[in-house]
């Protein structure tokens, strides 16, 4: 939820914030509105109370009739005051409802645009495969491989699941080891997060005011969700916490199954790895100063261009605009690599600074020199597993079919190249 205070002070920022996201700027004039109405009704709720306890206090110097007729005006005074709690209650939900809808603000330095096809490259790292035979794709690559199997998996679970098998298996725990290694050795605490949790907690970190039935999975029964991310469940571990300001920056790497419906997504993107409903992720999430939090987000990126690098994958780094920004991101990089079978880039990665945004749907704040503030939260992918075998093999694939193994992987592999099930 975006600061009230704030909104009062600048509704015209908040205007131009939701301009910047391709939301109505309108909804700023019905907060202003609503808040208007629960401050007036708030105000004579004040007044009520405070003419009670005037009335009470005078009681015990009263005898006969007066006292009576005071007994009388403060039972009518407390009916009053029920009523007026009631109506502020109300005025409340109602102004909160529509506080919840709206966005984070974006960053200055966000671009404008509609979607995702004005999102701007900022920088370019390595060198395209040039292949001297005709490349497969991921899908024809892992099924001669004898690693992936899509037929079985819709058998069982229906499209868009896999079972990945023999070396396969190995491949994605090395590059989970790998990752978190590599996480530990920056100070990184390793976490293995529920994933299961209350949909207050999708809902606090995702925004809105409804789950999106078309993204998460949901046991309705239980008011539980199955997590998309552990960005999720790791900004919540710290709701309704008041942390030390030392200890900040906290940050945590998480390692988790993932889910996602993904309903209503077609074409290119749903083949194979690249949009799959389960998945298993390796996500960075950091709990920063509000002072600090912008130096933050650009070290979680260059976190995540370290581990690609290390894995020898042409990449670039995309900054998000205004319009594919999510709700609760001020500011957003992709990390998008080079994806022969696509012929293309394609999104491995995201890393974005929520600023307050979550911390104040979550309650988490830090304390220093006697006050409280909001804490800033950040999240990045460190490693995202069906996206990054989908391109180690299209980029190390070899001529009869067999794909290397990075250099950086073969200690943890054991084993320095996948070959062809004969």
């Amino acid at each position: 939820m975006i600061d009230l205070k704030k909104l009062r002070e600048d509704p015209e920022f908040f205007r131009w914030a939701l301009r910047h996201k391709n939301r109505d700027p309108g909804l700023v004039d019905r907060v202003l509105v609503l808040d208007r109405a629960w401050r007036a009704v708030q105000h004579r709720l004040d007044e009520l109370r405070a003419q009670q306890n005037r009335l009470s206090e005078e009681v015990p110097r009263l005898s006969g009739e007066e006292r009576q007729h005071r007994i009388r005006q403060l039972r009518e005074l407390a009916a009053s005051i029920r009523e007026a709690e009631q109506e502020v209650r109300a005025r409340r939900e109602e102004l909160d409802r529509v506080l919840l809808q709206l966005p984070n603000p974006p960053h200055p330095s966000v671009p404008a645009g509609a979607d995702e096809r004005d999102n701007v490259p900022v920088r370019y790292w390595g060198a395209k495969p040039q292949f001297d035979f005709p490349p497969r794709d991921h899908i024809e690559l892992g099924l001669a491989l004898g690693i992936l199997d899509f037929e079985r998996a819709a058998s069982t679970s229906g499209t868009r699941f896999y079972f990945l098998r023999g070396d396969g298996v190995r491949l994605q725990l090395a590059l989970t080891h790998f990752a978190v290694d590599f996480l530990v050795s920056e100070g990184f605490v390793p976490v293995y997060p529920p994933t299961l949790v209350r949909s207050r907690v999708v809902l606090g970190a995702m925004g809105g005011v409804e789950l999106d039935e078309q993204m998460v999975y949901r046991v309705a029964q239980d008011d539980l969700c199955l997590i998309g991310t552990s960005e999720h469940p790791l900004v919540a571990m710290h709701m309704d916490e008041v942390l030390d300001a030392e200890q900040l920056p906290m940050r945590y790497v998480g390692v988790s199954t993932c889910y996602r419906r993904e309903a209503g997504t077609y074409g290119r993107e749903s083949r194979g790895l690249y949009r799959v409903h389960q998945f298993e992720k390796v996500e960075m999430v950091s709990f920063a100063h509000p002072d600090r939090s912008w130096e933050e987000h650009e070290y979680l990126v260059s976190l995540e261009e370290r581990l690609v690098q290390q894995l020898g994958l042409p990449y670039r780094v995309v900054l998000i605009c205004g319009g594919d920004l999510g709700d609760p991101a001020a500011k957003k990089y992709d990390l998008e690599v080079w994806m022969p079978g696509r012929g293309d880039y394609g999104e491995t990665h995201s890393c974005s600074n929520c600023t307050d945004f979550q911390a104040r749907r979550f309650g988490i704040r830090f304390r220093e020199g006697g006050r409280t503030d909001y804490v800033h939260t950040l999240n990045g992918t460190a490693l995202a597993m069906t996206r990054t075998l989908l391109a180690l093999l299209e980029n190390y694939q070899q001529p009869d079919g067999s794909v290397r193994i990075p250099q950086a992987l073969v200690p943890y592999t054991g084993f320095e190249v996948l070959r062809p099930v004969r």
